[in-house]
């Protein structure tokens, strides 16, 4: 287990690099104030034995079939990235996703600079978008089917923590970025939050849907319990492909008075990540969590002010 970074080095790791739709790139640094690192860290790790995980014995993945399931909440949230990753809508105009999607820790990659985010849409076969109380003339021709609506991206920020160089061991504690789009979406989003233990989740759970590679243009959703955590990382054993990082990772939580669950972004899935345990490296399924000090970056970074970041 890795000391605790001090405060300087968390202020580094956090500073972050934005690019623009023209190329354009600027560095931000960060500063914290009346921080304490003891609280950015108050995780306490469990000792349970972790367990390599891709996809063995019986799939527990689930295709989202349904037209109206993946058109609809909470499965509208989740969005394909050109670059052959998912994502999450957090506001009407923001996607959270994965760093190592848009960045390998030394350079943007190949695709970076058109970079487009798809949302599923129900449209016609035809190309044409469904219209309400338009006349069924031919069934064949008007089959309604979910297709991906394309839009820019105009923005996008990194943590300097993913760079090759500035972070080194815990890089993958910062494989988390916030893509801003052209032009804002009608659907739902989902909040991001924090919690101090998913131990303290009813079943340990955690859920996320992505596009998994082996079941193209499908959405595929999951739920498992997670076996350890870490201060920014969460090390499970959902089932899953290369496409479906960057998928947000949620919990489900009854509010206090209400019947209906309330649904919060806890973490990133990073994906197949090499781990050091007990000096032997292996790879395990890995999300990155939101602690508070990400939570108030990637809030700063949809909101562009700290007034609405408060409620984690």
């Amino acid at each position: 287990q890795l000391p605790l970074p001090s405060v300087s080095d968390l202020e580094n790791f956090l500073s972050y690099e934005t690019v623009y739709e023209n190329g354009t790139r600027t560095s931000t640094e960060v500063y914290f104030r009346d921080f304490d690192v003891q609280t950015e860290h108050a995780v306490i790790m469990d000792s349970h034995t972790r367990r390599k995980r891709e996809v063995y014995g019986t799939d527990s993945r689930f295709t989202i079939a349904d037209k109206q399931f993946v058109t609809n909440y909470p499965f509208s949230t989740s969005v394909k990235v050109s670059t052959g990753c998912t994502g999450i809508l957090v506001s009407p105009k923001h996607v959270l996703t994965a760093a190592h999607c848009i960045h390998d820790g030394k350079d943007y990659i190949k695709g970076v600079k058109k970079l487009r985010v798809g949302i599923l849409k129900l449209r016609s076969k035809r190309g044409g978008k469904k219209r309400k109380g338009s006349k069924k003339r031919n069934r064949r021709s008007l089959e309604i089917k979910p297709s991906f609506q394309w839009t820019r991206v105009k923005r996008t920020q990194v943590p300097k923590g993913w760079f090759k160089g500035v972070s080194e061991d815990v890089a993958v504690d910062y494989d988390y970025a916030i893509l801003e789009l052209k032009r804002p979406q009608k659907q739902k989003f989902m909040e991001i939050g924090i919690i101090p233990s998913v131990k303290k989740v009813p079943g340990s759970r955690i859920h996320f849907s992505g596009f998994d590679d082996d079941r193209p243009g499908q959405l595929v959703y999951r739920f498992c319990s997670v076996s350890d955590e870490s201060n920014d990382l969460l090390y499970q054993y959902c089932d899953a492909q290369p496409g479906s990082s960057g998928s947000g990772v949620y919990i489900r939580l009854k509010e206090p008075g209400k019947k209906k669950w309330k649904r919060k972004i806890i973490g990133v899935f990073s994906g197949h990540q090499w781990v050091d345990v007990n000096g032997v490296q292996q790879d395990y399924n890995v999300a990155v969590r939101i602690t508070p000090l990400k939570y108030a970056q990637i809030c700063f970074w949809v909101h562009g002010n700290y007034a609405d970041c408060r409620d984690g």
